[in-house]
């Protein structure tokens, strides 16, 4: 069984790193360099950096900050927010991340999918995926939850599979930040219907619910954001306890 990966998640708000509860109500948790440096250092397996608010204020993910992030960091990481084509995907990629995450613009165009396939590799594209349960479906938001769709969680993720994502990173807008444990049984199904990793994101709160997410959840990899930002768990501590639960974990 392939080793499985914790990822701290950094979303960025006006250059700073920014956590909040159901998307909302946002309070600073410092600087997302130095966070990832940090994260880097003891332990963790890749980083996500989300611009959350690029694609509702119309911005552009800036390239500076990816090169900024490349000069402190030696693992991987991924970048998105505000990616609508393939030349903010190639500033990017030549900035020094590894991987692109792309979320409202693939849904509004679905096409792009192929192209940043197509043009990079599947392995660059990350398809991130928030979505809520209403009247027992899940449905897909856009623009940092903000815009419910007709789509729904489960036939939009086959469909970015097909189109040639690489991953599904799927943030369960219900859990998030209220440190309640993952949205399993949605992880589960998908993890059912996928054959691509599918990163699970929202409402990690302490080491049990990683391993519920890796075994009940079938998820691939768990990211969280703020029991790492403050202070609450962790990563190496997380890892030694997911090691003892016999759950395969790369050695800090």
């Amino acid at each position: 069984m392939l080793a499985k990966r914790i990822i701290p998640c950094l979303d960025i708000k006006d250059g700073r790193t920014v956590k909040g509860v159901n998307f909302v109500n946002l309070r600073d948790a410092g600087d997302p360099v130095e966070l990832g440096a940090k994260y880097s250092l003891a332990g963790a397996d890749e980083l996500v950096f989300l611009d959350i608010t690029a694609t509702h204020e119309r911005r552009k993910t800036l390239a500076d900050l990816a090169r900024d992030i490349a000069r402190h960091l030696n693992i991987p990481f991924t970048i998105g927010g505000g990616i609508r084509e393939l030349a903010d995907v190639d500033a990017l990629l030549n900035a020094g991340a590894d991987k692109v995450s792309i979320n409202s613009a693939a849904v509004r165009r679905p096409a792009l999918i192929d192209e940043l396939a197509y043009g990079f590799g599947n392995q660059f594209v990350v398809v991130a995926i928030d979505a809520k349960e209403k009247d027992g479906e899940w449905y897909v938001y856009l623009n940092g939850g903000r815009v419910q769709t007709e789509h729904k969680l489960f036939d939009w993720a086959h469909e970015a599979q097909e189109r040639g994502a690489g991953e599904i990173l799927f943030t369960s807008m219900d859990h998030d930040g209220t440190k309640a444990g993952f949205a399993n049984a949605a992880l589960a199904a998908l993890s059912e219907r996928l054959s691509i990793p599918i990163i699970a994101s929202g409402g990690a709160g302490n080491k049990e619910h990683f391993a519920e997410v890796f075994t009940t959840g079938k998820a691939d990899a768990g990211l969280a954001a703020s029991i790492f930002h403050f202070g609450e768990v962790g990563i190496g501590e997380l890892k030694s306890y997911l090691a003892q639960e016999g759950i395969p974990v790369r050695p800090v």
